[in-house]
């Protein structure tokens, strides 16, 4: 899936060849920019009437498609006959996977043709792929907060499209959140198939080609045959591994580093056996032994742990936790059974630990407070001066709850942040961070004006500074 822009990004960036609003391609006319990518743009259409031009197709392709599509447009003008090839190859891959590969949980592909543009040569021989529309990807909703309620839908509509990717013979071999959709009716839709192989016996190959972050430890040593590299199923669970642990953990990895080259660096010692497999404390643990079997170290160690039994073991935990739980487990959490996730929730509720916290704390409204600056024990990530997910830390509701998901506010924080504390607790849950360094001494910080909650507990792992401070009322106290 290609990232978003605006037009005057992209003109201003690259002189892209950019189609207006209203140009017509064939028998769609475009209505905006969606995004684009290293060989691809994508714009969003629609029938330019009932009936296509200089197609000679029937009426019926186009009464049967949808009032709003995406035109992925890929050039061929301009490359040298190597990328040319490629361009091809990635184009029938897409092609050849949408023919036989058709699934509710993939991006349906309704049509292709080369575009015929004398007056347009650097568009003039494109290729051009009509898909089914998506409203948005998992990136934007990792980049805007996934509500705790829609993150098992999310992982299970993922497992569900690559076990039927997997059990026709392809291999997705892209799988990141940029390619995993959502429809206007927000259920999962996995996409851009340019890299996908078929498999043959027990692996296909593929071009030396993917996205760092997602490739698992054998593909970074991988040789590169005639063919390309050998690519498994395995591969793709590998991605679905640092997927679940992005959708738990407030979209870090596991692997840190300030930079892919750095976290691809850090999947190699872990592969190797020189470095342990690290994940946020916030993922719950099911979540966290269901990402350890997918970041299983090699592919012998993966391989048995398919797309198919993980969404099995997915739906039993939620139907088990449905029983156990009663009427907490609302109407959001049960479409997980049938593995929908269509309408997601949007809302976070608060748990009776926030509650029971605010309450013992109330009688320390107006009191003297200090600051603390926000330490990140992980190097890459000091010097870093934006403010990359990968390198935020989270904070607690309580802290004497575990640290996972359900007990982690939505508000992050980066090295350097300086916050307001008020008192603090000797005595909370143990955390260890990145340099083993461990402590139960928990900080009650103030947020920003306008975060809900307006307060939250930091770990004094995650701050180098001291102050002298009450200690805070027990959050026991307030239940």
């Amino acid at each position: 899936m290609t990232t978003p822009h605006t037009l005057r990004d992209i003109t201003e960036c690259d002189g892209t060849d950019l189609l207006p609003r209203g140009h017509r391609v064939r028998g769609w006319t475009i209505t905006d920019l969606i995004g684009a990518g290293g060989w691809s743009t994508v714009y969003a259409a629609q029938p330019a009437d009932r009936y296509p031009d200089r197609t000679g197709r029937p009426p019926a392709l186009l009464s049967a498609a949808p009032a709003d599509i995406a035109l992925k447009i890929m050039p061929t003008a301009g490359y040298a006959p190597r990328q040319t090839r490629r361009i091809v190859e990635s184009a029938c891959r897409e092609v050849e996977l949408g023919r036989r590969a058709g699934h509710a949980r993939l991006i349906r592909l309704l049509d292709s043709f080369v575009l015929d543009a004398p007056d347009r040569p650097a568009l003039d021989g494109a290729i051009v792929l009509v898909m089914e529309r998506a409203a948005g990807s998992l990136r934007e909703l990792l980049d805007a907060g996934v509500a705790e309620a829609d993150r098992p839908g999310l992982i299970a509509g993922i497992c569900e499209g690559l076990a039927h990717l997997h059990g026709a013979g392809w291999v997705h071999a892209d799988l990141k959140p940029e390619n995993v959709l959502l429809d206007g009716s927000r259920c999962v839709k996995l996409s851009d198939f340019g890299l996908a192989t078929q498999v043959t016996g027990t692996h296909g190959y593929a071009p030396p080609m993917g996205t760092l972050d997602y490739l698992p430890p054998e593909r970074w040593r991988a040789p590169l045959g005639d063919m390309g590299v050998k690519v498994r199923p395995s591969a793709d669970i590998w991605a679905l591994g640092i997927i679940i642990h992005e959708v738990f953990g407030s979209g870090a990895s596991p692997f840190s580093g300030a930079t892919p080259m750095a976290r691809g660096a850090a999947v190699q010692e872990y592969g190797e056996g020189r470095a342990p497999l690290r994940m946020d404390q916030a993922v719950p643990p099911f979540w966290r032994e269901l990402a350890a079997d997918c970041l299983a170290p090699t592919h012998a160690a993966r391989a048995p742990h398919t797309a198919a039994s993980l969404l099995a073991r997915i739906t039993a935990e939620q139907s088990a936790r449905k029983r156990s739980t009663g009427r907490l487990w609302g109407r959001a959490r049960t479409a997980i059974l049938t593995t929908a996730f269509c309408g997601i929730a949007g809302t976070t509720l608060w748990s009776d630990a926030a509650r029971a916290s605010s309450s013992a704390l109330n009688g320390l409204e107006g009191a003297a407070a200090g600051t603390i600056r926000v330490f990140n024990a992980e190097k890459g990530c000091q010097e870093r001066a934006d403010r990359d997910p990968q390198c935020s830390l989270g904070m607690a509701i309580d802290p004497t709850g575990p640290y996972t998901a359900d007990n982690v506010v939505p508000s992050r924080v980066w090295h350097g942040d300086v916050l307001e504390v008020d008192c603090q607790l000797p005595d909370g849950r143990a955390v260890i961070d990145e340099a083993d360094l461990q402590s139960t001494r928990w900080f009650h910080v103030r947020l920003p004006s306008g975060s809900t909650p307006p307060t939250a507990w930091l770990p004094a792992v995650r701050t180098r500074d001291r102050p002298a401070l009450q200690g805070c009322p027990h959050p026991a106290a307030g239940r």
